[in-house]
């Protein structure tokens, strides 16, 4: 009698942690979609010179990005997959960092006390990425799994482009390639098909975006070719 009531007792906590984790993954899939779908929207919008416009959807989606974290780190501790958990909760300062960059606008003229932040925050993400690396080779002894070299792969990707998109730079989509291409695969291997579906439909918004900030490249460059000649 006592053996099956204890067998229902961890049936019945082996279903709640499987909804809580299958609302995390809703969590962190819909949010960081959402982002992905607002940064190709600004490529979008910038492409037809609506300055404002691809402003406002950077900003949301830096936003979207920040909101969707806590699932991800949350999910990743739990797999054990703790080179990726770390390594992603220290992108935060970059998040926070292109969000502002986003509020302020690029050409904008920003405050001594604002650009003191921003500068501070810029030398918080590189040493959390240095921190985090260090920290992740101690905990593991070394790279002895194929997750973890996927973990390491998810993470160069993540914390490079999200850093050089904070800075408006588009080569930071192609590190995005990197990243879900392989968060994408480790998903797969760990059964979490919300999330390996979620990273193969961001990829493509990934693509456009980038094929979008190429676009706009070239165009501006064209325009300031003829107004030279002119």
């Amino acid at each position: 009698m006592n053996g099956s009531l204890k067998n229902r007792k961890r049936s019945a906590q082996k279903e709640r942690v499987m909804k809580y984790n299958e609302l995390l993954q809703w969590w962190g899939a819909v949010f960081y979609l959402l982002n992905k779908v607002l940064l190709c929207w600004s490529e979008h919008a910038a492409l037809h010179k609506n300055t404002e416009r691809a402003r406002r959807a950077r900003v949301c989606s830096w936003a979207a990005y920040i909101i969707g974290l806590p699932a991800w780190v949350i999910l990743l501790v739990g797999w054990r997959n703790w080179i990726a958990a770390a390594l992603e909760a220290s992108g935060a300062p970059a998040m926070i960092l292109g969000l502002m960059n986003a509020w302020w606008g690029k050409g904008a003229r920003p405050t001594p006390r604002i650009i003191w932040v921003k500068d501070g925050l810029d030398r918080l993400a590189r040493w959390c990425i240095v921190a985090g690396c260090c920290k992740s080779l101690w905990d593991f002894g070394g790279i002895t799994t194929f997750n973890q070299c996927l973990e390491i792969a998810l993470v160069i990707g993540f914390l490079v482009g999200t850093y050089r998109l904070a800075k408006e730079q588009s080569s930071g989509y192609l590190w995005y390639v990197l990243m879900h291409f392989a968060c994408a695969w480790l998903m797969w291997i760990q059964h979490s098909p919300w999330l390996f579906i979620q990273q193969l439909l961001s990829l493509g918004f990934i693509v456009d975006a980038y094929g979008m900030a190429q676009e706009r490249l070239l165009k501006n460059e064209k325009e300031e070719y003829n107004h030279a000649g002119s």
